[in-house]
């Protein structure tokens, strides 16, 4: 695994910076005109979410053979603009990255993860990107609270017809089992979860849970080419 650092340009002159996370060998070799990377947008800018946070699940995703790339959106470390406060405009950030690394890292697949505050912004740019054939939110804040904030944002993740995985610490103290269960309830297309036991929304964030979510996402990213994944259940936890 080789990590390379970037700057990849945004719209208004804003520049993003950003690390590319190259696997010594990759999953998608015998197939190249199915070359998939996987594309991971940071928590809450505003309470200092940043890239650095992804890196434990980039690292690992490339060790398992997956090109992976993180990035800093407007306002955050190196990357120049101001952070937004519902994220409305850090979803171009996100746009203007998958399309560099069409363009530049030879992948005509991608797929989204978004973690925390991420998750939604990320759910907003799914359907804006032709090459984005998946997506996965860790810790999506669907409560009442984080509502009055990301509310936006979900319309546009819940009506995508694109495979969709979210994953979430039944102890997340920004939404219930019930209020995600309720949310999904709308959702078009193949839609899961992943329930985990016990676990708060800030310890999922944390490293420690870096390898469940690198299986978790990888585990989704094979399940997109299996035919019989349209049968499984909507809903599954462990």
């Amino acid at each position: 695994m080789s990590r390379e650092t970037c700057t990849i340009e945004a719209n208004n002159g804003i520049t993003l910076d950003a690390r590319i996370f190259k696997p010594a060998t990759t999953q998608q070799e015998e197939a190249p005109e199915t070359s998939l990377a996987i594309v991971l947008v940071h928590p809450y800018s505003v309470l200092g979410g940043c890239q650095g946070l992804m890196k434990g699940i980039a690292r690992g995703l490339s060790n398992r053979g997956f090109l992976s790339v993180t990035f800093d959106m407007r306002g955050v470390g190196k990357s120049t603009g101001r952070a937004s406060l519902t994220g409305s405009s850090e979803i171009r950030d996100i746009i203007a990255v998958c399309k560099w690394v069409c363009q530049n890292l030879a992948a005509n697949r991608i797929l989204l993860v978004g973690s925390s505050a991420g998750a939604p912004i990320a759910g907003s740019a799914v359907d804006q990107i032709e090459e984005v054939v998946g997506y996965v939110s860790l810790g999506y804040p669907f409560g009442l609270t984080a509502s009055i904030l990301f509310r936006g944002h979900h319309k546009a993740i819940l009506q995508s017809p694109k495979p969709k995985l979210f994953v979430m610490g039944t102890r997340d103290g920004f939404t219930s089992v019930k209020q995600l269960e309720n949310k999904l309830k709308s959702a078009a297309g193949r839609t899961e979860t992943h329930l985990i036991e016990g676990v708060s929304h800030f310890q999922m964030e944390g490293p420690a849970y870096d390898a469940q979510m690198v299986e978790l996402i990888i585990g989704f990213i094979r399940s997109l080419s299996d035919p019989s994944s349209t049968t499984r259940p909507r809903y599954f936890t462990s």
